[in-house]
């Protein structure tokens, strides 16, 4: 046997394949090299793939990369061109020619044929031509076209033009009337009017017209609210920042803006204690327990069931006495309703009542009279009342001025303020390429919508899902768990 031979058999190996460096655990381990691939099917996209990372595949492609290079340079292939496009014949050197003096005409003349660099650098250097654009040489309506050129054709053999032809024949014989255009004298003579008045002559056509029936037909507008013409608020657009929020503030105006963002910090922290404080237990009170709340909820219960239903429980004295004199009264009343008024006491009822009518007129009478000696005092508290009217007047006035530039409780949340864009002394840039920039120029545009009453504050809507989520544990990530 053959020293290079086993008994598994050895295989031929190519030289190429010889020195691959496979080094098999086993005597009849075999380099994956030399392994007989599995074919596939060529006519799907995988086969095309596998197929051009081939050698077979990798040298075609190259060759159809230098076909489309030689196309693109030289406009065809290498090997098919004729011999005067790849040789020239030399007939000496061009020295004596460019030795010879040429006039300005010949310069000229070399400098308007030799193209610009611009040019040449825009110039396509493809010589494979465009592919030709076949919309571009569709006329639309061709067919119809060329159909109506046929007719035309065969009027004009019978007699007969066509009735643009004929139109245009029937211009050239009667040419309209040029219109006399109105000069600036005819222009004088025309009425002038205006145009808001409630005689113009453009709204005498709708005189008699119901304003709702004009409304409804386009020819008269909808008045406008007088709400529509006044802003909301008085409060500007764009406010202008502080000086202490500039690139390079001075020292007093930076100062002065940490001292505004410092108030307002500390206000924040008033109303978070201040609710803390409302929140918490005072000190002296303890917890309730849940004895403590039984003893509250059953007090008074014992005492009042101790003498419920007791046998020989009679009602205490005083309380008989109370009844038999709430029961006395009633007896008497009725007595007193039943009995007849006689005559000399109804006249004596009516003779107290008409005293007392003439007392009360007479008591009037006086009053007034004695009104007339208080017209002094009296126009003194009159201009009293109206001078304290007026001041109230004054007062809600300037206070609805005040409150102008406030944002107003248009919804159910209230207007909180932004935070003041400031930085601190250690965070100030020394450079502005390295400032950086502070706030968001859409979150001050939103605030000042809100501040000017144009739309009310709002909150980020919270997501909130509405079916439960279901956890699935898949298969494979527990098989790794476990």
């Amino acid at each position: 046997m053959a020293p290079d031979s086993n008994g598994a058999g050895a295989r031929q190996c190519p030289k190429k394949n010889a020195d691959s460096g496979f080094l098999g655990l086993r005597p009849t381990s075999v380099d994956p090299a030399l392994r007989r691939r599995r074919r596939g099917p060529r006519n799907k996209k995988r086969g095309w793939r596998r197929l051009a990372e081939e050698p077979l595949g990798l040298e075609v492609e190259q060759f159809l990369e230098d076909v489309r290079l030689q196309e693109r340079t030289i406009g065809g292939l290498l090997s098919e061109a004729p011999d005067d496009q790849l040789f020239f014949v030399d007939t000496g050197s061009k020295e004596k020619e460019r030795s010879r003096k040429r006039t300005k005409v010949q310069k000229k003349s070399q400098r308007v044929q030799k193209p610009l660099r611009v040019d040449l650098i825009l110039e396509n250097t493809s010589k494979i031509p465009a592919p030709k654009d076949i919309l571009a040489h569709q006329v639309p309506n061709a067919k119809r076209l060329r159909r109506k050129e046929q007719l035309w054709e065969r009027l004009v053999k019978q007699g007969e033009l066509p009735g643009e032809v004929r139109k245009a024949q029937a211009r050239l014989l009667n040419p309209p009337t040029p219109k006399d255009k109105p000069g600036p004298q005819d222009t004088v003579e025309q009425p002038f009017y205006d145009l808001w008045a409630p005689d113009n002559p453009l709204d005498r056509a709708l005189l008699g017209h119901d304003d709702f029936f004009l409304e409804q037909t386009k020819k008269k507008g909808v008045r406008r609210p007088r709400r529509l013409h006044v802003k909301p608020s008085s409060a500007p657009a764009v406010e202008v920042m502080p000086a202490g929020a500039s690139y390079n503030p001075t020292f007093e105006d930076h100062q002065a803006l940490l001292l505004a963002a410092h108030e307002v910090e500390l206000q924040r922290q008033k109303e978070a204690e201040k609710l803390e404080r409302q929140l918490a237990l005072p000190p002296a009170e303890q917890v309730a327990t849940q004895e403590t709340v039984f003893r509250e909820m059953c007090e008074g219960l014992l005492e009042e069931s101790d003498g419920e239903g007791e046998p020989g429980c009679e009602a205490p004295p005083a309380a008989s006495e109370a009844g038999a004199a709430e029961a006395s009264p009633q007896p008497a009343c009725l007595a007193a309703a039943t009995e007849k008024k006689t005559e000399q006491q109804r006249r004596r009822e009516k003779a107290a009542r008409l005293l007392r009518v003439q007392q009360a007129t007479l008591r009037a009478a006086r009053l007034r009279h004695q009104e007339l000696f208080r017209l002094r005092g009296i126009k003194a508290q009159v201009a009293q009342r109206l001078a304290e009217l007026a001041r109230r007047r004054e007062r809600r006035r300037l206070k609805r001025l005040a409150e102008d530039n406030k944002p107003r409780r248009l919804g159910r949340l209230k207007y909180q303020a932004p935070d003041i864009d400031v930085q601190l002394s250690s965070e100030r840039a020394d450079a502005l390429r390295t400032l950086r920039p502070e706030g968001n120029i859409l979150r001050d545009r939103f605030k000042s919508f809100q501040r000017r009453n144009m739309i009310e504050p709002r909150e980020r809507a919270k997501f909130k899902r509405k079916y439960k989520v279901k956890l699935v544990e898949k298969r494979a990530f527990r098989e790794i768990q476990l």
